[in-house]
């Protein structure tokens, strides 16, 4: 016969994994997107219910906000690198555009990136998560105008350069390669897109 304490542990409830549970939330918005994810998709991929879903992370925009925060703490530091090691505005936007082509496509994750890609039109009950996409983009997009400043203060680039301009057009593209992943192109494709892109960057710079 078992033992009561055989049948205690086999009757235990399995511990509840958070950083494991919302791993798979950002996976499931990122390959369906926030309104494409129901209640149901969440607790039958985390494996809980709904209370359960409830308490640990409050609620749906709540799970998604915190999810995207993952994304962005696992590309902070690869990105930050990319900046700090190249020399110039060019060799920094370069080394985040193929890192892009490959990020975007690879096969153990769903393609493209949720943030660039992140409901870009929603209901009006969603709007707030739109905004807190769009907010993330803002940020991208600032980060890309802040070193082309720092080149044209060091003397790299002419004082005449379009900041805002080649900012935009650097994170479009961004946008674009995730839209084109998620579409089907190849990390071949993507990094085709790359080079004719980088013909764009001014020639006095």
């Amino acid at each position: 016969m078992e033992s009561d304490e055989i049948r205690k542990t086999r009757g235990r409830p399995r511990a509840f994994d958070r950083a494991l549970a919302l791993d798979k939330a950002l996976r499931l918005f990122w390959a369906q997107g926030y309104e494409g994810t129901s209640m149901s998709d969440l607790t039958s991929a985390l494996g809980i219910n709904a209370p359960s879903l409830y308490a640990a992370f409050e609620s749906k925009p709540a799970l998604y906000s915190e999810a995207l925060e993952l994304y962005l703490a696992r590309q902070h530091e690869q990105i930050t690198a990319l900046m700090d090691q190249a020399l110039s505005a060019r060799e920094a936007l370069e080394a985040m555009l193929y890192a892009a082509a490959e990020q975007y496509t690879r096969p153990d994750q769903p393609a493209g990136c949720p943030i660039a890609s992140g409901v870009l039109r929603s209901a009006e009950a969603n709007e707030a998560m739109a905004q807190l996409t769009a907010t993330h983009r803002r940020n991208a997009l600032a980060m890309i105008a802040g070193r082309i400043a720092l080149d044209i203060r060091r003397g790299l680039m002419s004082a005449q350069t379009d900041v805002d301009g080649l900012a935009m057009f650097y994170a479009g593209v961004i946008q674009g390669m995730s839209v084109q992943a998620i579409d089907g192109a190849s990390h071949a494709q993507l990094n085709a897109l790359v080079k004719i892109a980088l013909r764009a960057w001014p020639a006095h710079a």
